[in-house]
C-alpha cells in the first residue's frame, strides 16, 4: 500500500489543482492529489475543447500575471512533448465610448500589449462576415489565442506524474481534521499532510463546510453553444478568423464570447458569459435555455453567416464571486489550509499562475503577486470554527 503521509494534499484535478499539485512537485515536495470523479471526466469547469487565452483585461493585476501564465504554459508544452496552444487574435468589442471597451483599450496601452484598433470601415474590410452596430468599436489582441483544455488539462496531470506525484481519482473527500497535519478522509482511507490546498472548484463550499467555512459562490450552468455555419470555413481558424468577447451587446446583459469554428468542422462556438443557479450534484436539472435565445438574437445581428439555432449544446459550470474576481488566499484560523476558488469563468488560462502562487502559499513562501485583489476578507466573511 503507498504512504499516507504526503508533504501536501491538493482536493480537485481541475487545472488550477493540478497546477499546484505541479508546482508543488517541482519544489519537491510529495504531494497527492485528490479527485472525486474517474478521471477524465466532464462534471466541472475544466473539460472541453477549448478556451480563450488572452492579455486584454479590465485590471491590470491581470494582464501581469498573463504575461507569466504565457511563457509558464509554453514550458508545460515543451516538458508535455504536446502542442496546446494556438494563435488566433481576440477581438474585444463594444460601445466605443462605453467604460468597459474604454478600460480594455487602456490597460491594452499601459501594459503595452500589441494591439490594433479597428475603426467602423477597417473592421468590414478585415471581418467581412462579422457586423458591428452603430457606435460600438474593436480592438484586437493580437497576442491572444486557443488552448486545447482537455488536452493541456491531461498534460499537466502527466508531468505531475512522472515529477513523482500521486493521483487517487474517485475519491470523493468525507471529513478534513485541521491541525499541524491536517488528515483528509475518503471512503478509501484517510491521507495526512503538513498543508492542504482546496481547489474543488463547483463543491468548494462543500469542502470548506468540512472546516467552519462558507465563501459567497454561486455555481451556474452554461450551455456552452456550437452554431453550424452556413458556408463551412467562414468563421474557421483555418481561415483567420479571430476569437472575440463583446461587452455591453444589445439585449445581453453579460458579455458574449465566441471562438473560430475548429473543434467541431464546420460549428462556431458563441456563449453567453453566464448561466442559471444549479446545484453541482445535479447539474442538469437546470433547464434554463433563456441565454440561448439571446444568443440567438446575437448571432442574427452579428454573425449573419451561422445559423441561429444552435447545432450542439453542452454543459459547463461557473463557480462566481461577487466581484468576479478570483480567491486565492489563505484560510482564516488554519494558515496551513489554502484555498483557490471563485474563478468566475476566466479562470483556465490563468492556471499555471494560479497554481504557481497556491503552491507558494502552501509552503509559506512570500507569494510571486499581490494578492490583495483575491483575499477573502473582502467579502466579510465569517468562520464558524
Amino acid at each position: 500500500m503507498a504512504s499516507q503521509d504526503f508533504d501536501c494534499i491538493v482536493i480537485g484535478s481541475g487545472i488550477q489543482g493540478s497546477f499546484t499539485a505541479y508546482h508543488l512537485a517541482k519544489k519537491k515536495k510529495k504531494t497527492l492529489l485528490l479527485e472525486q470523479f474517474v478521471l477524465p471526466h466532464s462534471r466541472g469547469s475544466s473539460h472541453g475543447q477549448t478556451r480563450i487565452i488572452r492579455k486584454a483585461y479590465e485590471e491590470d493585476f491581470y494582464v501581469h500575471m498573463m504575461e507569466e501564465a504565457y511563457h509558464l504554459w509554453s514550458q508545460l508544452e515543451s516538458e508535455a512533448g504536446v502542442q496546446f496552444h494556438r494563435h488566433a487574435g481576440v477581438l474585444v468589442l463594444g460601445q466605443e465610448k462605453g467604460k468597459a471597451f474604454q478600460a480594455f483599450k487602456k490597460t491594452a496601452e499601459q501594459n503595452h500589449i500589441p494591439n490594433v484598433v479597428l475603426g467602423p470601415q477597417e473592421f468590414s474590410q478585415q471581418i467581412p462576415n462579422m457586423k458591428l452596430a452603430s457606435g460600438e468599436g474593436a480592438l484586437l489582441d493580437t497576442t491572444a489565442g486557443i488552448l486545447y483544455a482537455d488536452r493541456a488539462l491531461k498534460a499537466v496531470q502527466g508531468v505531475f506524474q512522472s515529477l513523482g506525484g500521486e493521483i487517487k481519482d474517485g475519491e470523493k473527500v468525507a471529513g478534513i481534521t485541521p491541525g499541524s497535519v491536517v488528515t483528509v478522509t475518503t471512503a478509501s482511507g484517510a491521507y495526512r499532510a503538513k498543508s492542504l490546498v482546496i481547489t474543488a472548484g463547483a463543491w468548494a463550499n462543500s469542502l470548506l463546510s468540512l472546516v467552519g467555512l462558507q465563501l459567497p459562490l454561486q455555481v451556474l450552468k452554461i450551455n456552452v453553444c456550437y452554431w453550424k455555419e452556413k458556408i463551412p470555413g467562414t468563421y474557421s481558424l483555418a481561415n483567420r478568423f479571430p476569437c472575440f468577447i463583446h461587452l455591453d451587446s444589445e439585449g445581453a446583459e453579460n458579455d458574449i464570447y465566441g471562438i473560430p469554428s475548429n473543434e467541431y468542422p464546420g460549428l462556431m462556438k458563441v456563449c453567453y458569459h453566464s448561466g442559471s443557479q444549479t446545484d453541482p450534484d445535479e447539474r442538469d436539472r437546470q433547464t434554463d435555455r433563456s441565454d440561448i435565445a439571446i444568443l440567438s438574437n446575437y448571432i442574427a445581428r452579428h454573425l449573419p453567416g451561422l445559423e441561429t439555432v444552435p447545432a450542439v449544446v453542452e454543459s459547463c459550470m461557473y463557480t462566481v464571486t461577487p466581484d468576479n474576481n478570483f480567491i486565492l488566499d489563505r484560510h482564516p484560523d488554519h494558515s496551513n489550509i489554502v484555498i483557490g476558488a471563485g474563478f468566475s469563468g476566466h479562470g483556465f488560462k490563468f492556471g499555471p499562475i494560479v497554481g504557481k502562487v497556491l503552491s507558494e502559499l502552501s509552503v509559506g513562501q512570500e507569494p510571486s503577486y499581490d494578492l490583495s485583489p483575491f483575499r477573502m476578507q473582502r467579502f466579510h466573511h465569517k468562520s464558524d470554527l
